[in-house]
């Protein structure tokens, strides 16, 4: 980090750490969490993180060719995070309006059960919809398996994306 810089106001902490970049890296940590928790935007908090730090730094720390890679990361995460699940369950054969009926019961069941009434709710929304559709049990159950999958694939692609932009900030910090 930059040391010196006027116009902000740190906070210095007893261990030598300003109050802005443990903000920075508690919203790294958040986003390597919510990376795998349902509705909780785990690549945009890690963004925000990288961003906070940034600023912290007076716009020096990361390098702009650091930066840029990290926010195009973390906007893979978040393209990863928004339509993840959904092509999976295309992949699977579901169509379009069951993936949203599926959307819909998961978030619903989200307050219900947590993170396994998203993948519950889902599977079973597709699976019910498609066979009511297609009276085909067989491609009712792909469907629904591409829609898990999805939604499982979805989560750890995120928690690598997060977990990468993590561990590169904690380099520039360090090196």
């Amino acid at each position: 980090m930059t040391a010196g810089v006027a116009t902000l106001e740190t906070v210095p902490l007893a261990i030598g750490v300003d109050l802005w970049v443990l903000a920075a890296f508690a919203l790294l940590l958040a986003g390597v969490v919510g990376s795998v928790i349902p509705l909780v935007p785990g690549p945009a908090l890690a963004v925000g993180g990288v961003l906070v730090y940034w600023w912290a730094s007076g716009y020096a720390d990361p390098s702009t060719p650091v930066l840029v890679a990290l926010l195009l990361v973390g906007l893979i995460g978040v393209v990863v995070d928004l339509f993840g699940g959904a092509l999976g369950a295309s992949a699977g054969g579901a169509s379009a309006t069951t993936t949203a009926a599926a959307g819909v019961v998961g978030l619903a069941l989200f307050f219900v059960a947590g993170p396994v009434g998203v993948v519950v709710g889902v599977a079973g929304t597709v699976f019910l919809v498609e066979y009511r559709k297609a009276r085909n049990a067989r491609s009712s159950a792909r469907a629904a398996l591409g829609a898990v999958v999805g939604i499982l694939a979805s989560a750890l692609v995120q928690l690598l994306l997060a977990l990468s932009i993590l561990v590169a900030m904690a380099l520039v910090v360090l090196v």
